[in-house]
């Protein structure tokens, strides 16, 4: 990919944790995207996102998983201090200030998707999705990329405005 390219991403989350009505609420609807605790998901918020990059946001381990909005990556990656705080959920005793184990992006809500596009219907279009991680067997990651096909075609899904 060619330097300045947008990239497309997949941000779950547990609704009951963090939900886009949560981020709607937020300031500026900003937030940081923080608690990552697996090294792939972790390698791509720190290596390869980038500001400008888009992301569906996914409601997961729900009734009804699926696409509910995107979401812009507002800066480059920086260290997740959730890590350092003892009292936090995402301590990780095993981090240092001068050698962060895990990353954050702050994100901010583009807009909501005017219906979800659920994990049944994506399924629905394995044909067209093949390789898309969300529908790959076993597929527990929270951050995953999309490609640009991928990210158009599920687009394409959502009704038309009006």
């Amino acid at each position: 990919m060619s330097a300045g390219a947008r990239s497309y991403w997949l941000l779950k989350s547990e609704p009951q944790a963090f939900s886009i009505d949560d981020l709607a609420r937020r300031p500026a609807q900003t937030e940081a995207w923080d608690g990552v605790r697996n090294y792939q998901a972790r390698n791509f918020l720190r290596d390869e996102m980038r500001p400008k990059d888009q992301a569906f946001f996914y409601h997961s381990s729900c009734a009804q998983p699926a696409i509910v909005g995107i979401v812009e990556i507002l800066a480059p990656a920086r260290p997740d201090p959730t890590q350092f705080d003892p009292s936090d959920p995402h301590y990780d005793p095993r981090a240092h200030r001068q050698t962060p184990r895990w990353w954050l992006v702050d994100v901010r809500l583009v807009r909501r998707l005017r219906r979800p596009i659920e994990l049944a219907e994506l399924r629905r279009h394995a044909d067209r999705l093949a390789g898309l991680a969300l529908l790959a067997r076993g597929s527990r990651l929270s951050v995953m990329p999309v490609t640009p096909q991928h990210w158009h075609f599920i687009l394409a899904l959502r009704p038309p405005p009006g």
